[in-house]
């Protein structure tokens, strides 16, 4: 797909049923978003430890608040705004045009 992946982002709040995937001390903790066919794969590195999240297109909702917030499962992770944030731009911009393309194919007729 073109360069599918992001640059690491800042993790800044995740919901509750995710905290367990969140360093206990104070680092910062960082992930990452890859583009797939048919969703997404968030990706989050906790030291040595890896957690993969797999997102469907179908349940993804991205919302724009300071920042980027994921949402889907009954889960949620909100990256915060500063420089790495602003460097994945363009591919937020994709992962917008992906899940468009990908809705319109099960998009409703329109009937007048």
């Amino acid at each position: 797909m073109k360069g599918v992946g992001s640059k690491r982002m800042i993790i800044d709040e995740v919901s509750p049923n995710m905290q367990s995937m969140m360093n206990v001390v104070s680092d910062i903790n960082y992930a990452n978003i890859e583009l797939r066919p048919k969703g997404i794969l968030v990706m989050i590195n906790q030291g040595l430890k890896n957690f993969t999240w797999i997102i469907p297109y179908y349940q993804l909702v991205i919302y724009k608040v300071n920042g980027s917030s994921l949402h889907a499962q009954g889960r949620f992770i909100h990256f915060r705004n500063n420089k790495t944030f602003k460097e994945n731009k363009k591919f937020f911009d994709k992962l917008l045009n992906e899940k468009v393309k990908y809705d319109m194919q099960f998009a409703m007729p329109y009937s007048l």
